[in-house]
């Protein structure tokens, strides 16, 4: 059974920083392509950032790029997302999701003075 389990989210001032995680099992993680998307109240998933197999390769959205960074450690089989300089705008629910269609429940971050 695949599981998909984020944490990290919170509540953070514009400028601020958080890093999320997610814990996967029930599947090979370190074969699988992993990604992070978002859904901002009242709005659909926004593809966030993509990360390959092996860690070398990271994409990211317009949107974030310069300021978040993903990463993962497969020994642990988790993936991780560093937000850095964080803005309004990037209030939302983030989810992880594996190539195989799978998604977590997400974690919420709301970024406010």
């Amino acid at each position: 059974q695949v599981q998909l389990v984020e944490s990290g989210g919170g509540l953070v001032q514009p400028g601020g920083s958080l890093r999320l995680s997610c814990a996967a099992s029930g599947f090979t993680f370190s074969s699988a392509v992993m990604s992070w998307v978002r859904q901002a109240p009242g709005k659909g998933l926004e593809w966030v950032s993509q990360i390959n197999s092996g860690g070398t390769g990271t994409y990211y959205a317009n949107s974030v790029k310069g300021r978040f960074t993903v990463s993962r450690d497969n020994a642990k089989n988790t993936l991780y997302l560093q937000m850095d300089s964080l803005k309004p705008e990037d209030t939302a629910v983030y989810f992880c999701a594996n190539a195989y269609g799978h998604k977590g429940q997400g974690t919420q971050v709301t970024v406010s003075s």
